[in-house]
């Protein structure tokens, strides 16, 4: 039982609910191939989901590949384009071995990934999207890591419907589950509902839990996704930048798109069947600073190619963590502040609540009476 909601947040919540399930019904399209990692917990049956007004459109691997070959080369290069414009970084060797270089090769068929995606998701009228790159995918196209980071964000290159006469989810991120984590889906799409109707940047993302260690006082844990996050994670797409995938993981390579988590307050979360009922678990966090000396240690340690968050769980140590949580994966998003992020935590929470989403507050949370 959530307590203590603060009135000012009715009208949000509210808004919020308007766009899930009191109206149209919302689409997943579970592109591609839902199961082929082998992820169980990460499967949501359509007997837990639907009932929250989520429902899925299964798609195939082939249908995204299929897509990209429609993808002209000038709109690829559009989308390439705009990226440098923005500032971002391609550390691009196209003299060096395939295998351990990022070609604009490599880059030019993400790009056409990131339209094909969109369009695909535009024909289903998806609310989100998930792309399933291992195993199938990884022999067939360069990695889906690039494309997801860029979906994520809500300030992205521009693409048009086939016909050019539109411009697919202008102004929006269309939020994307990495491989297929359906957990994550039905959290990037509350995250996205409600901190778009509090007026905040809704740019949210799974991070991979890989290890951590004391740091001035701190558990400070490491975060680092396989590939991507939202550019504004990091300060913007001019402190981005992208580097080839390993090919051991990625034999078609791909590049990412990295860097550092900027400092400040989070709001991270996990979705998961415990029972066979959907849970949430939810708590606060903060991203650090770190020197940069002590940042790339850790990146050396884990995967220096994939971007990193460096953060502190308010109230959650180590033991806690590996003692409750489901899984490696957990979805940050951040807030400009600690009382907002407070604030929509909690606003969050009662959206699952809404759901029928059974609601745990972890560590150290402290909603705004």
């Amino acid at each position: 039982m959530l307590l203590n909601i603060d009135p000012t947040l009715t009208g949000e919540l509210s808004l919020a609910l308007d766009t899930m399930g009191h109206g149209d019904a919302l689409v997943v399209a579970d592109a591609h191939f839902e199961d082929c990692m082998g992820m169980y917990n990460a499967l949501i049956d359509d007997e837990l989901l639907n009932p929250t007004g989520i429902y899925k459109e299964r798609l195939s691997q082939s249908a995204l590949v299929a897509e990209m070959n429609k993808v002209t080369d000038a709109e690829a290069q559009a989308v390439r384009d705009w990226l440098d414009a923005k500032g971002m970084k391609f550390y691009i060797d196209n003299d060096g071995d395939d295998k351990e270089c990022l070609t604009d090769k490599q880059v030019h068929e993400q790009m056409k990934m990131y339209i094909a995606a969109l369009r695909i998701a535009d024909d289903f009228g998806a609310d989100l999207v998930g792309i399933q790159y291992q195993q199938g995918l990884k022999d067939m196209v360069p990695a889906s890591d690039l494309v997801e980071g860029l979906l994520n964000n809500v300030d992205r290159p521009p693409v048009t419907s086939r016909d050019g006469k539109r411009v697919l989810y202008e102004g929006k991120a269309l939020p994307d589950f990495n491989e297929v984590d359906e957990g994550v889906a039905v959290d990037l799409l509350v995250t996205n509902r409600v901190w778009t109707a509090m007026g905040l940047d809704p740019a949210s993302t799974l991070h991979d839990v890989r290890w951590g260690e004391e740091w001035n006082g701190d558990f400070v844990w490491v975060l680092e996704i396989s590939g991507s996050v939202p550019a504004s994670h990091l300060g913007g797409y001019d402190k981005a930048y992208s580097m080839r995938q390993q090919y051991y993981f990625f034999p078609l390579g791909g590049g990412t798109l990295s860097g550092v988590s900027r400092p400040g307050e989070i709001v991270w979360s996990r979705v998961f069947i415990m029972d066979g009922v959907l849970h949430a678990d939810l708590g606060r966090g903060t991203c650090v600073e770190m020197p940069p000396q002590e940042v790339q240690r850790r990146l050396d340690a884990t995967n220096p190619e994939w971007p990193i968050m460096n953060a502190v769980l308010h109230g959650v140590d180590r033991d806690h963590l590996m003692a409750r949580h489901k899984a490696n994966h957990m979805n940050v998003v951040y807030a400009p502040d600690a009382d907002t992020a407070d604030k929509a935590l909690i606003a969050k929470a009662a959206m699952f609540q809404t759901m029928g989403i059974q609601v745990h507050l972890c560590g150290e949370v402290l909603p705004t009476a």
